[in-house]
């Protein structure tokens, strides 16, 4: 075994490398940028070394000051992780110069598969389904144009060397591959500085299925079948899965069966992972190899009950796989979702900012499931715009698909975040969606599903029915407490009875509270419920909630549940699941005398453009006097290595345009003004 390991990568997964290395007794070394000084990683490691500033590009992109961090710690291998240098090809030809062992596949499959023109030649070779596509590098916008037009839109525009959904556009018009194009070309270069795009056709409806594979130094190779990432947004998993709810034991054989003999032609000898795309004929195509471990590894290794990083670890000492294909039997179904610092009421624009609170639940069982988080992040550390804005992986796990789905609805209804925003409330509502529920998913499901964006989704009738009950719970305990007297004599309190009205969503609920005596003493508090609107019968409430705390668990009747609550000076801001609101509690005469103040006149946003997100201004396409139409392109704004374009929204003169290219901007800070 290997004595000391440095990882050449950050948060989540040189955190969850590091967990690994603990439990096989090996020593590791963590690497920093400014950014992360304070970070999780770097207080895990047994050791860590400065690398930079924040940008990647002088950071974790640097080679050369990773390579120096080896030597001065004596290192005897890399695990690269995810991102960054992970599929550079140089940089395990440069560690072997240097007598560094490297945690990953040979350098020579990582180039093959890496330069995605190669590796779908390799792969038709190698008698691999591929997408019909232009076999060729694409020159310039003139090019993409003429190739799209020939192949038929829509097509897919993509960095050769991309990964991550970074570098990738659709376009279904000559406008939009023209626009498509310049984009993707930035993104790949920014990313993973080479701008070579290929050109493909896209397939309608697409599921999105890879397929794990390990090989070892001495020629094996097996599959640990497939997970199915269909649920993305701009090309960006955000559900994964394992096993895939579409595929059937023929076509699931065909897949790996494929996978392998791709993994074999470059001598593959790591873990990896062939994608592919599949229509809903169940006809798949080869999409791409990434030759690393992947973010949503975790499906995998809870189905089948390995640790992928012990057998990269083990691989690259020349150990043997010690298992074979009829070994690889799928157990169980699990189900992860990436939580991501941003707002899905914002068109899920980035939310950077420090983690003023942030609460996890326990890992374990959790209903009829288990629960997992992989996160590398604590209460105070801040999500940084150089970087991917993932806060966690939370990933649920049970016998069934629908037990894993409950466990990892459960989990993120008890995981706090406060100090910026999530898109926690976006993941519940999908995993709520009647089409999820029943694996009715595709790669376009998310702009199926929301087609105007996420605005929060309706209350079902379960959701109105706790919210109105911890309300007037709440409320009871707040009056109760600020009605005591100090007495020499203490008393137990009588059974009490509390009649209120619980105003949600402009809707009234009449909530009828039954308090035993001494009840609300106690660690775990009771109530009996009467709410004639919305349960037929008495039901009994019990929580441990107190005021303070921003979770209120409980269970109603036999149903166990967890809000999230505000408490302000006007009542209670509540959020289950993708419902949030806000929660009035008056006694029945006050409820007669509340009238809503008058609603306010929104602002003419359309004549301001502000910056949605703190970032880098790319370009800016319009100056003071420019006439322009409705859904032109104004400014091109990157953060987290994702460019945005800023569109008008109305027809138009531009009277004043207050940055230019290269300035950073802030959040909603005013760029352009219309006349």
């Amino acid at each position: 075994m290997f004595n000391r390991i440095l990882i050449a990568n950050r948060g989540e997964i040189a955190v969850r490398v590091i967990k690994t290395c603990k439990r096989l007794g090996v020593s590791t070394v963590a690497v920093y940028s400014e950014a992360d000084a304070d970070t999780l990683a770097v207080e895990m490691a047994d050791e860590a070394v400065f690398i930079g500033p924040s940008a990647p590009a002088e950071s974790y992109l640097r080679m050369d000051r990773i390579i120096a961090a080896c030597k001065e710690t004596g290192v005897d291998a890399v695990h690269p992780g995810f991102g960054f240098l992970s599929e550079n090809a140089a940089f395990p030809e440069a560690l072997a110069e240097k007598g560094i062992a490297w945690i990953g596949p040979n350098p020579y499959a990582i180039a093959a598969m890496g330069d995605k023109l190669k590796s779908k030649a390799l792969a038709a070779q190698a008698g691999v389904s591929t997408v019909p596509g232009f076999k060729g590098e694409i020159t310039d916008d003139r090019h993409a144009v003429q190739v799209a037009g020939e192949i038929g839109h829509p097509v897919m525009i993509k960095a050769s060397a991309g990964g991550g959904g970074k570098g990738m556009r659709i376009a279904h018009c000559e406008t939009e591959v023209c626009e498509g194009f310049a984009a993707a070309r930035n993104e790949a270069r920014s990313s993973f500085g080479d701008d070579r795009i290929l050109i493909e056709k896209f397939v309608e409806n697409p599921r999105h299925i890879e397929i794990q594979v390990l090989g070892d130094k001495h020629g094996n190779v097996v599959h640990l079948n497939e997970r199915e990432c269909s649920v993305q947004r701009r090309n960006q998993k955000i559900l994964e899965e394992a096993p895939s709810p579409f595929l059937d034991a023929a076509t699931r054989k065909k897949m790996g069966e494929q996978a392998v003999a791709l993994a074999k032609a470059v001598n593959y000898d790591s873990a990896g992972t062939v994608e592919f795309i599949v229509d809903p004929d169940k006809n798949f195509y080869f999409l791409e190899m990434n030759t690393r471990l992947q973010v949503e590894h975790p499906v995998t290794e809870l189905t089948h009950g390995v640790d992928l990083v012990e057998h990269m670890i083990r691989m690259a000492l020349g150990e043997e796989l010690g298992f074979n294909q009829s070994d690889m039997k799928i157990k169980g179904w699990a189900v992860e979702a990436r939580l991501y610092a941003e707002n899905p009421y914002r068109s899920f624009l980035p939310s950077t900012g420090r983690l003023k609170h942030y609460r996890e639940p326990s890992e374990g069982p959790i209903g009829p499931g288990v629960l997992r988080i992989d996160s590398g992040v604590r209460e105070g550390d801040e999500i940084s715009m150089f970087y991917d804005p993932m806060i966690a992986k939370v990933i649920g796990y049970g016998e069934s698909r629908d037990a894993a789905i409950h466990a990892l609805a459960e989990s993120l209804d008890r995981l706090y975040v406060d100090g910026l925003q999530s898109n926690a409330p976006f993941l519940s509502s999908v995993l709520d969606e009647p089409d999820f529920a029943a694996g009715r998913i595709h790669t376009g499901y998310i702009d199926e599903h929301f087609p105007q964006g996420f605005h929060g989704a309706e209350p079902t009738g379960f959701q109105l029915m706790i919210m109105s009950a911890a309300a007037a719970f709440m409320h009871t305990l707040f009056v109760q407490r600020a009605a005591r007297v100090p007495c020499p004599v203490a008393r137990p309190m009588e059974r009490s009875t509390h009649e209120w009205i619980v105003i949600l969503d402009n809707r009234r609920f009449p909530i009828e509270l039954h308090i035993p005596a001494g009840s609300l003493d106690r660690d775990q508090a009771s109530a009996e419920i009467r709410a004639a609107d919305l349960i037929a019968d008495t039901t009994v409430l019990t929580t441990a909630w107190r005021p303070g705390e921003h979770l209120f668990e409980g269970t109603l009747g036999s149903r166990n549940f967890a809000l999230f609550v505000t408490v302000g000076a006007g009542g209670y801001q509540l959020r289950h699941r993708g419902f949030c609101t806000d929660a009035l509690v008056y006694t029945p005469r006050m409820a007669e005398l509340y009238a809503r103040l008058p609603s306010k006149q929104p602002v003419d946003a359309a004549r301001h453009i502000s910056s949605p997100m703190p970032g880098l201004v790319v370009s800016v396409e319009v100056e003071a006097g420019c006439h322009v139409k409705a859904g032109e392109a104004l400014m091109v704004i990157e953060a987290m290595k994702m460019e945005n374009v800023l569109r008008a929204d109305i027809d138009g003169v531009i009277k004043s345009v207050n940055c230019k290219a290269g300035a950073s901007v802030s959040t909603d800070e005013l760029l352009i003004e219309f006349e």
